[in-house]
């Protein structure tokens, strides 16, 4: 694969790998210590789009067809052994359109933090210092760079490009997908009520799970325990299987 993407080295004894989207601004960070937590049986392996982190200075997306487009055959690769998607926030709706597309499709996929497909927004349009004020009730990034000048202007193109691409999708109609979706948020998120959250339902044929949590829209940070264990317990069917290598 190309390693533009990925971060780390494989787990080589999983039997299943957790293909993870950071939110909004987000990349790998998020994930990292997911991978010794959840390891060795499952290979988490989070992905970093154009616009962050090692890739920060490349390019942000701005529309969700044009990044599924290059991002669904960077993932092909992946695709050796069961795999699973995970999403938080903007990652959901990218967890949900690349679900659409891969083929062989996963085993399940987790969406956390974000309501369905097609929910519009503006906020892409603030001017910066309202922007920067959304950014710091979220909590996700660090006041660090939110509060310095230098750094909200070298992250702040791909931010907005970010809420750009998530607030301008309109997904396709299509069928629903044909495998397990599980929906995850905090009790006390900013962006989406359970209720909303429990809409993901619609969108698949297969079983349909909500979990809520204490915390706000970053509840999952540094995997609480009680996060893992439903991680866990959700993919323990696909986890005892044999490992597959190769693909047919």
């Amino acid at each position: 694969m190309n390693t533009r993407w990925t971060v780390g080295t494989r787990e080589p004894n999983a039997s299943v790998r957790m293909i993870c989207f950071a939110h909004a601004g987000g990349g790998s960070a998020l994930f990292l210590p997911w991978r010794r937590m959840l390891a060795p049986h499952i290979d988490v392996c989070p992905i970093v789009l154009p616009g962050r982190e090692r890739r920060i200075h490349e390019p942000p997306h701005t529309r969700m067809d044009d990044l599924v487009e290059e991002l669904v055959p960077a993932l092909e690769p992946l695709l050796d052994l069961p795999y699973v998607l995970f999403g938080h926030s903007m990652g959901a709706m990218v967890a949900y359109e690349v679900a659409r597309r891969l083929r062989p499709a996963p085993a399940m996929v987790f969406v956390s933090g974000r309501r369905v497909p097609g929910v519009t927004g503006v906020r892409h349009l603030l001017d910066d210092e309202e922007f920067l004020e959304v950014l710091k009730g979220l909590g996700g990034t660090p006041s660090t760079v939110l509060d310095s000048q230098d750094l909200a202007r070298l992250f702040l193109p791909c931010l907005r490009a970010d809420y750009r691409l998530v607030e301008t999708y309109r997904p396709a109609v299509t069928p629903p997908l044909s495998c397990p979706l599980v929906a995850l948020t905090g009790d006390a998120d900013p962006e989406v009520t359970p209720a909303q959250m429990a809409r993901w339902g619609d969108l698949t044929t297969d079983g349909f799970g909500l979990h809520v949590f204490p915390g706000d829209h970053f509840y999952l940070k540094g995997l609480p325990e009680v996060l893992r264990r439903t991680l866990l317990d959700a993919l323990g069917s696909i986890t005892d299987r044999p490992a597959i290598r190769g693909r047919s």
